[in-house]
């Protein structure tokens, strides 16, 4: 996936140009836990220059961005590794399900998973991170081509077995899991955290008080309720609580979600999740609901998010949760 510096040879002109017709294509949007064995702690990564995560407003050890897709149909939870997660995004897919995309850069755990396929979507999602790594189970033969051209480093079973293990305590297909160490070891220059655009630090002064929130797809529901002694919002998908999923800030994007040309191996159409442009959310922090706008102009740049008058809204320190739904 990496060039020289320099001239460009006839294959890197020719993955340009097929990146370029991904991109005028429009990316247009989408988006299938753990072993027996008890959850590890994680360990930090090399720190960043200004200590701060921004992916989390916390103090850090920033290291590279590692994206891993996640299911999360009944069969494969309880997840492992969701809790170190920096960032998660819920993304639809066939059939109104969801799966997860966990963004890891400050702790790393020993492994995550259940790991499952790639969606179109996953790839204009990711162009704001730079070229972070990308473990996955595979995806549509049709798919794997703009995969390949898209600027990150794509790691799966088939072509880095070490980075994988299965449980032999679960059925396949919810048996894959990932050791992120020896992911990351495969892109040396994998792009490390950056600005996305997310704002931390006091909240604004108005807001609803909430203490709960359910966010509903088609065929998954995501309850969010508020535990003031722990600043942090429990979660339960559909009705079942998956351990100590507690984020700080739940945001609730409303975007375009539409048909793609690819489809599953049963012929459904997989939804694409249009993540550029602009629009209005829901941001859940300290116990109250705050109204929003989100724009991120182009699939280059991060996501911000503004209060209706315009001014930056600010996250709570923590892990942030985003789920993409076309419904309100």
């Amino acid at each position: 996936m990496t060039g020289t510096r320099g001239h460009r040879s006839p294959g890197a002109a020719a993955t340009a140009a097929l990146l370029c017709a991904v991109t005028a294509a429009g990316l247009y949007g989408c988006s299938d836990t753990g072993p027996s064995q008890p959850r590890p702690t994680p360990t930090p990564a090399p720190a960043t220059t200004e200590g701060i995560s921004p992916l989390t407003g916390r103090p850090a050890r920033s290291g590279p961005v590692l994206a891993v897709k996640i299911d999360n149909v009944p069969p494969a939870r309880p997840h492992t590794g969701l809790d170190a997660a920096d960032l998660v995004y819920v993304e639809q897919v066939e059939s109104g399900q969801t799966r997860l995309m966990a963004v890891y850069s400050s702790r790393l755990p020993d492994r995550v998973g259940p790991v499952r396929s790639a969606r179109e979507s996953d790839l204009g999602l990711l162009s704001q991170f730079g070229r972070p790594v990308l473990a996955y189970s595979g995806a549509q033969s049709a798919l794997t081509p703009l995969i390949k051209a898209a600027p990150l480093h794509p790691v799966t079973e088939a072509d880095t077995p070490r980075a994988f293990v299965r449980d032999p305590g679960r059925s396949a297909p919810y048996n894959l899991y990932l050791r992120p160490d020896r992911a990351l070891a495969t892109a040396p220059d994998a792009t490390h955290a950056k600005d996305i655009g997310f704002r931390f630090g006091p909240a604004p002064a108005d807001g609803t008080p909430v203490n709960s929130r359910t966010v509903r797809f088609p065929a998954a529901r995501y309850t969010f309720t508020w535990a003031p002694a722990e600043r942090a919002w429990h979660v339960t998908m559909d009705g079942r609580s998956d351990g100590p999923l507690k984020p700080a800030t739940v945001v609730v994007q409303h975007v375009t979600v539409q048909p793609s040309r690819f489809h599953d191996f049963t012929g459904a159409v997989s939804p694409y999740t249009v993540t550029t442009g602009s629009g209005t959310a829901q941001v859940l922090r300290d116990g109250r609901v705050h109204e929003a706008r989100w724009s991120r102009p182009s699939a280059e740049a991060g996501t911000t998010f503004t209060t209706p008058s315009g001014a930056p809204l600010n996250f709570a320190p923590g892990q942030v949760w985003v789920l993409l739904t076309g419904s309100r």
